[in-house]
Formats: structure tokens, sequence, C-alpha cells
């Protein structure tokens, strides 16, 4: 034997377990009372004379929970959360016939299928396995413990016909507690089966790939009147919702959202609503229709509603006033109209109010200030007007508001200290403010887009800021004809804007009137300027602070467009930084001298302007303003500090500051901006050359779709016609024998940037590997980016992983009718 010694190194916590393994071995456990011994952040229980109860989560020593399993064959509980299991380890666990209560969640690790042997413990009344990454489908024989009381399978890669599982699931009569969401479960909701769980409290199926209608036998639920919680959200239901709902008067908690169910909302409710007990009410995401149902204001213990996201049409009823208890109010994204009802003004609980994307008109209500709990308030795309009268002193708890791209005018004031952090009213036609510097928390300001009068601002004053847009420039409300757009504000405008301060006192007649004198003001003025634009030829057009900037300033700022500002160079034209004296900065578009020379240009080039000055979306790269000059022509975007996505994915350190979080929300934005151009433009906007070089980072790293106009700019006489437009690599495959380009073109390309991004490298070959694949043949962890640890911390941002993998792999399908839309993709990525 070698006389030199070794020295072996034991984690301390792992020294203190194996010293508490050690007494507890030597010296039997009391017979006469229950007795936990800590360790610090774990803990035995003895009774009777042995170890009942072990907790040992969060322990990342496998070879030390193998140690304490073997060691106590008699425990009945427990605890192995978060931390390092492996399957064979599950495979002990098997062993312990005596359990009755498991829980070995959160340790991605496992992996592999389910763990069949945890089906012997006959005893078991208790088995949580969620998020383990298990896969495969679930074992019948799971369905012969019928002790089962609680059963937790969510979160997992697990598959197969949901019918399959609740057939054999009549057996388990004692179980309270059901939670299978977030796997893959398929197919349709059984008609009968589910429903003979009589004990049943907790049913959660939500995100999973369920379809078809929702039984209209719902006859049997009128077995489940234990039932508190109910959630069959974002799934692919469709159809009709069964009166037979209401029926499960022990209800707290419903949630529906973000699928695909249809018909009138009012239907579903009835004339009388028995859910008296209900707290959480979510129906957002779907294509519900109709009149908001009144009788939601008898609800007097409901504090979440959610009906955001469908295709409701209505005024808001006085009687949702009546829900005394409201903490989240969302109507947006709806087609609702009228006044917002005085009544709200008494939902003193209230939290949250997003009334936003709607047509909802009239002014705020006088008594809002009496929503004391207020946090968010988002009134943004609606057509309210009228001057904003807001007690900041009294909404103490304000941090977010948006009331952009509404109708307001006049002077706003932040007379007293508060607590906002974020403001947004821009696009409106507000014409002063003072006393933002007692908003000492604010961290996101925009007041671009109004027609502020006086001393510009100074931007000094609000160096602290993490955004602020305080362009002081007008804007025009009407759609623009081919020269409209050109011309500076006139005095015509100002009057105009005095009558719709005036007009909700204006009686029908006075209607008429102003419409016919808009026609006449508006047809005599574009005349006007394309007289102006034939007798002069040069014409800049920039939305600026002050109304002097010119040709000249952009000229000098880029020192004659010196390569040394070239910042990108692309096909038709490079991408030059420029800063101007006021400290603003802007990208400078200079089209190519051989483009600009193209007889068919000028007029596909000014359609474009047209269009892109139109677009109003918080992920669209704006455009401030154009040049047409003799020596060139170019765009003034938006100035993107961080460029490109493709840039940043390619550069090691700048990909790791892209964690998964950041990723995440970027594809959200892409997908939100081309859901608002393909369905909420008219006409819709199809982009042709969605990519990663396309898509740029402020430096807030949130993404913003840029260059969706260069396709347009093609000369619509010359063979580019032909031509297929976009990317190698991000083109639509059907492009290849069909030059018809529709907005699934444009979907399969966002399949690819999303792949890509998650991925960290453009997919390449994996692309006709993952069309004719299932998950099992390629999984998330083949293909993301090796750069970023995998979140096994935070279940969210695992999950909105794994929906964006499988949204990308739908967008990617060879098939153009079977890929989804913009607007589908969208309201997944936002469940």
């Amino acid at each position: 034997m070698s006389s030199k010694s070794s020295n072996i190194c034991i984690p301390v916590h792992m020294l203190t377990m194996l010293m508490m393994l050690s007494f507890m071995l030597a010296s039997p456990c009391p017979t006469d009372h229950v007795q936990r011994c800590h360790t610090g952040w774990n803990y035995f229980t003895c009774n009777n004379g042995r170890v009942v109860e072990i907790d040992i989560g969060y322990c990342d020593e496998s070879d030390l929970i193998k140690v304490i399993i073997s060691s106590f064959p008699s425990v009945e509980w427990l605890e192995v959360s978060h931390s390092n299991l492996t399957g064979n380890i599950l495979q002990q666990i098997g062993l312990l016939q005596n359990l009755t209560y498991i829980s070995v969640s959160w340790n991605y690790n496992t992996g592999g299928t389910f763990p069949v042997y945890i089906t012997n413990l006959t005893r078991l009344e208790h088995l949580d396995l969620s998020d383990n990454n298990l896969s495969g489908n679930v074992p019948s024989q799971l369905w012969s413990l019928k002790n089962l009381k609680f059963l937790d399978l969510s979160y997992n890669w697990l598959t197969g016909p949901i019918l399959q599982s609740f057939a054999s699931m009549v057996n388990l009569t004692q179980l309270e507690h059901l939670d299978l969401s977030g796997n893959k479960f398929s197919g349709t909701l059984p008609s009968d089966q589910l429903w003979s769980l009589k004990n049943l409290k907790f049913l959660d199926l939500s995100h999973n790939w369920l379809t078809g209608s929702i039984p209209q036998s719902f006859d049997y639920m009128v077995n489940l009147t234990q039932l508190e919680h109910l959630d069959l959200s974002g799934n692919y239901f469709s159809g009709n919702l069964p009166s037979q709902l209401w029926s499960l008067k022990n209800l707290k908690f419903l949630d529906l959202g973000h699928n695909q169910l249809t018909g009138p909302i009012l239907t579903f409710f009835g004339s009388k609503l028995d859910l008296t007990r209900l707290v959480h009410l979510n129906f957002s995401g779907n294509n519900f229709s109709g009149t908001l149902p009144s009788q939601l204001g008898s609800l007097k213990n409901l504090e979440f509603l959610d009906l955001s996201r469908n295709r409701l049409t209505s005024p808001i009823p006085p009687s949702f006033g009546f829900m005394i208890n409201l903490k989240l109010l969302d109507l947006s994204t709806n087609q609702l109209r009228g006044p917002i009802p005085q009544e709200l003004c008494n939902l003193q609980k209230l939290e949250t109010l997003n009334l936003s994307m709607n047509s909802i008109t009239g002014s705020i209500p006088p008594h809002i200030e009496y929503l004391k709990n207020i946090k968010q308030l988002d009134l943004n795309h609606n057509q309210l007007s009228g001057v904003i009268h807001l007690e900041f002193r009294n909404l103490s708890s304000l941090s977010y508001l948006d009331f952009s791209s509404n109708r307001f005018s006049g002077n706003v004031s932040f007379q007293s200290t508060c607590t906002l952090q974020y403001v947004d009213l821009s696009d409106n036609f507000l014409t002063g403010y003072n006393g933002l510097n007692n908003c000492y928390y604010l961290s996101y300001l925009d007041l671009s887009d109004n027609i502020f009068v006086g001393e510009a601002v100074n931007c000094s004053d609000f160096l602290w800021l993490e955004y602020n847009n305080l362009d002081m420039s007008g804007h025009y409300r009407e759609y623009c004809t081919e020269t409209d757009f050109l011309r500076k504000p006139s005095k015509e405008h100002k009057h105009i804007l005095l009558l719709e301060i005036l007009l909700p006192m204006i009686v029908g007649f006075c209607f008429l009137v102003i419409g016919y004198v808009l026609y006449r003001n508006k047809k005599a003025t574009t005349e006007k300027s394309q007289l102006e634009i034939q007798k002069h030829g040069d014409v800049c057009s920039v939305l600026n602070y002050d109304g002097t900037l010119a040709f000249e300033d952009f000229i000098k700022a880029t020192e004659d467009f010196d390569l040394k500002y070239c910042i990108g160079t692309g096909g038709y034209g490079s991408v030059y930084e420029a800063k101007l004296p006021n400290g603003k900065t802007f990208a400078l578009k200079k089209l190519h001298r051989f483009e600009a020379k193209q007889p068919a240009f000028d007029k596909s080039f000014k359609n474009e302007i047209q269009v892109l000055t139109n677009l109003r979306h918080k992920n669209i790269v704006k455009l401030y303003g154009f040049c047409l000059h003799n020596q060139c022509n170019f765009l003034i975007y938006e100035y993107m500090e961080k460029g490109s996505l493709f840039c940043a994915l390619n550069n090691n350190e700048f990909a790791v500051i892209l964690d998964w979080k950041t990723r995440v929300n970027i594809i959200k934005q892409v997908a939100h901006a081309l859901s608002y151009m393909h369905h909420d433009c008219s006409p819709p906007i199809i982009h042709r050359d969605i990519s990663s070089n396309n898509i740029l980072l402020n430096k807030e790293m949130e993404g913003f779709v840029a260059d969706f106009g260069a396709a347009k700019l093609l000369d619509p006489d010359s063979s580019d016609q032909t031509v297929v437009v976009g990317t190698l690599g991000y083109i639509a495959p059907e492009l290849a024998y069909n030059i018809i380009v529709n907005e699934k073109c444009d979907v399969y390309s966002f399949g690819v940037l999303a792949l890509e991004t998650i991925g960290g490298k453009h997919p390449g070959d994996l692309l006709t590997f993952l069309n004719y694949s299932n998950r099992e043949g390629a999984t998330l962890e083949s293909i993301f980016d090796k750069r970023l640890p995998y979140p096994t911390d935070d279940r969210r941002i695992k999950m909105d992983i794994l929906r964006v993998y499988d949204v990308a792999l739908a967008c990617i399908r060879m098939d153009p009718n079977s890929r989804p839309t913009m607007r589908n993709v969208s309201q997944e990525l936002s469940k």
C-alpha cells in the first residue's frame, strides 16, 4: 500500500448531511413523538422509531440522494424537487413501497420516458412529476393507482391522444387535483369519462395541442360539483361554448383564453349567472363576438376579468362598475364603442385597466382619480378626445400610463409628485405640457407626434430616461394622397383641430358642414402641393423639433455621405449615421444613384413613403422623413443603437447578452409587427424579406422590423417583377415554382428567423430535416444556442422557448396553406 495519503474534498452541505445520516442510522428515532431534524436546507421527520418524511430538495449531489433514499426504505413522504435527479434515482424511488407522497418536480436532468416503476407504488396519494423533461406517452399503469388524490404532470414533453388517457382515468375516483398543462397532448376531449371524477377540484389542461369543440355533452359536468379551478387555455378548441358550463357553481377560476372559440359571447352567460364564487375569468384571444354581457356585473367576487383580443362590439356596460373587488379589467383589442362609463370609477380596488385598441369615444371620466389603487392605465389606439385631467397626487400607485393614438388636446399637467415610470402620450393633438420634472421615477417617455407650441423641449432635462422620444413634430390624421403628405401644416388644419375639440357639442347638421369643408380644403391643398412639386423639383420633408432642418443639415452631419459614417449597405442603398447638432441621431438610407434614375422610380418611391408614413407600430422602425433632391434621394429613419440581429447573433460576446428572455421578446415583437402589417393595415403589407439582417435592435434590445419596403422599390416595368425577392435561406420554398407572393411567404421567413434566434445561427440544412421530422427526431436541445445555459430555473422562460420552437416548426411547413397566419402566431406567443 502506498504511504502517500489522498485528500478528498467534500462540500460542506454534503458533509453536514452525511454526519446527520450517520447519527440517525446509529441512533434510532424517538418512538413517542414526531421529530424533525434540520440540516440547514433539508429535514427528516421521525415517527414511531423510523424516518417517515425526507426533504432533500435543492440538492445537487446525485450520489448523496441515492445514499439517502436507499438508507430509509420505510419512508412515506419524499420531497426531491429542484435537485439533480437521474433516471436511476427514479427507479430507486420506485422501490419505496410505503410512499404516499412524492414530489420530484423541476429536475431537468431526468428526461427520458415516463418512469413506469413509480406505478408500482400502490399507496401513492400525491404524485408531482412536473418540469422534468419527460417525453412519450403516459403508461396505462398510472391509472391503476386508485388512491391518487393529487397528480401533476405539467410542463413536460408528454404526448399522445388525451382521450386515451381519460378512458382509463375513471378508476381514479378519489382524484382532486389533475394538472396536465404544458405538454403536447393532442386530440379531442372525451364526452363523458372526464366528468365522472366527482371529487375533482382542480383541472388544468392548458397549453397543449387539444382540438375540436368542447363537448356538448357537458350535461355530465353537473357531476363535478366540487370543481373550483378549470383551465383549458392555450389550446386549439373551436366552436361554441356549452351553456352547461355555468352549472359549476363552486367555480372560482375559469380560463378558456387563447383558443379558437367563436359565437356570440352573450349566449354563454344566459339571463342569470350562478357563478357567484368566481374570482378569475379569462376568455381572451378567441373569436367571440357580439355584445359584452351586462350580467357580469353580478359577479361581486371577481378580481380578474380578461376579454381582450376578441371581436366584441358594444359599449362597455355600466354594470361593470358593480364588480367592486375587480383588480384587473382587460377589454383591449376588440371593437368596443361608446364612452367609458363613469361607473368604472367605483372600482377602487382596480390595479390594471386596459381598454386599448378599440373604438371608444368621448372623454376620460371626470372621477377616474377615484381609482386610487390603479397601477396601469392603458387607453391607447381609441378615439378619445378632450383635455387630459388627471389628479396624479390622488393616483399614488400609477406607474404605467399610455394614452397614445387618440385625439386628446390641450395641455397636460403633472402638477404634483407622481410615481409614473412609463408615459406614452404620442400621436394626439396635445399643445403643451408641464411638471414632468415632478415624475422622479420616470424611465420611458414618448411625446412624439403632437402639435406642441412654444419653446422646444430641452432634451438635457430628461437625460436620466432609459427611453425618450421628445419629437415635437406635428402629424396628419388623414391618409395622404400622392403628394398631400409633402405640405406643411396650414391654417386650415388649425381650424379643423378647433372643430375637432368642439365636436362633441355640435349637432348632426354641423357634422355635414365640417365634412364638406374638410373635403374642399383637402382637395384644394392637394392640387396646390402637386403644382409646387412640379415647379420646384427638390423636396425635403423631415419630422423634427423646430421645423428648420433641411437637406443641408443631413449633408453636413454626414460630411456629404462620407464612408466613415456608413453603417451598412444593401441592394438598394447604403445606411449612414447622422448626428445632428440638437443631439438627435438618425439613420439615413441613401438610395443608389442607378435606382434613383429609373423612370418608374419617382412614383414608387413616393408611394413607399406614403405607406411608411401611415404605419404606426412600436416594433416597426419609424420613418421620420425623406428627401428628394437633384444630388441624391434618402429616407430618414429612427436610429437603432445595437444594429442588426444578425450581427448580434454572430458576435460571441453580444450573443451572451442576448439571453433567453431577450431573444423570446424579440421574436414576439417581430411577430406582433408582422401581424399588424398583415391584418391591421389596409391594404395588407407583405414584407417579402424577413431576415435577421432586417431586424434591428435598439439600446433596450427590443426588436424592430426594418426595410420592409425594399421590394416595392422595384421598377414594375422591369424584368425584376418575376425575380424572387428576399434573402437566400429565408425564402419560402413555393417561390421556386410560383412567383405569386402572399403573406404566407412572410410566415415561412419568420419561422426561419425564430429558429435562428433560439439557435444562435441560421438553421441551414436542418430546415429540410425539421420539415420531415417530429419532436422526437429533433428536440429543442439539439438546436438551441449552446452559448447560453439551458433555462432550468425559470418555468415561464422555458415554456416560452418551447412555444417559440413549436410555432417556428408550424411556420416552416412546406404547404403554405398549413402554415398559421401571423395573427395566429402573435396570439400564440402572447399566451
